[in-house]
């Protein structure tokens, strides 16, 4: 039984994580700002009140984890906005850079005490934040923060090689959850499938990598 802690998790893909990690048999942290019914009934620990901007939620987070060990940290919690060139809300703009790409990093300084060698973070990403894979252009806010996400996991991959950390960049797909709109290819049963199958198969020779949930990897 592993320890694994995943922002986000009352809801969409960090919900399914939980479950599916649960069904496991492994002890699951869910981190969220409001707990969900669905997210009370899986019988994981769950740590509430926890905006994963902010330094004074984190700073309580570590000190309710006192001195346990994580071995794996999923920082998933993300946000969407659609922006559209002419009509672009900055406001909304800022506030995916926060949520998307400061808190991940943000999130695994604060609980880095509790990553023990050999552990694994994982932040989820979109290949929406792939430059070389952009062709059509629009959410720039999105599209922004999730490149420089996947900057900041590549960095994290670098600086944590030395404790034995490996860093993995997930593209969980285009999954049917509340922050699409219900639209999508896949259900979050499936998403959350390939994440724990590209979990798995991380380690210190593809730390830092960006993968597509199904297996491809993705160009940055």
């Amino acid at each position: 039984m592993k320890n694994h802690l995943i922002t986000g998790a009352n809801r969409g893909i960090g919900l399914e994580l939980c479950r599916q990690l649960k069904a496991q048999g492994h002890h699951v942290i869910a981190v969220c700002r409001q707990p969900s019914d669905e997210l009370m009934q899986l019988g994981v620990e769950v740590i509430d009140q926890v905006d994963v901007t902010s330094a004074e939620d984190l700073n309580r987070l570590h000190e309710q984890l006192e001195d346990r060990q994580l071995d794996v940290l999923i920082n998933n919690a993300g946000v969407l906005a659609r922006n559209v060139l002419g009509d672009i809300d900055y406001q909304t703009v800022r506030q995916q850079y926060e949520v998307n790409a400061i808190a991940p990093l943000r999130v695994t300084e604060t609980l880095l005490p509790h990553l023990a060698k050999g552990a694994k973070v994982l932040i989820v990403t979109s290949r929406m934040g792939s430059v070389a894979d952009n062709d059509s252009g629009g959410h720039y806010g999105y599209r922004m923060s999730k490149a420089a996400a996947n900057m900041a996991g590549a960095s994290l991959a670098t600086d944590l090689k030395p404790k034995g950390i490996a860093v993995g960049l997930l593209h969980p797909g285009y999954v049917k959850t509340d922050m699409t709109g219900g639209q999508g290819f896949v259900d979050t049963t499936q998403s959350a499938q390939g994440l724990l199958e590209r979990i798995a198969q991380l380690r210190m020779d593809n730390s830092g990598q960006f993968w597509h949930a199904e297996g491809e990897q993705l160009p940055w």
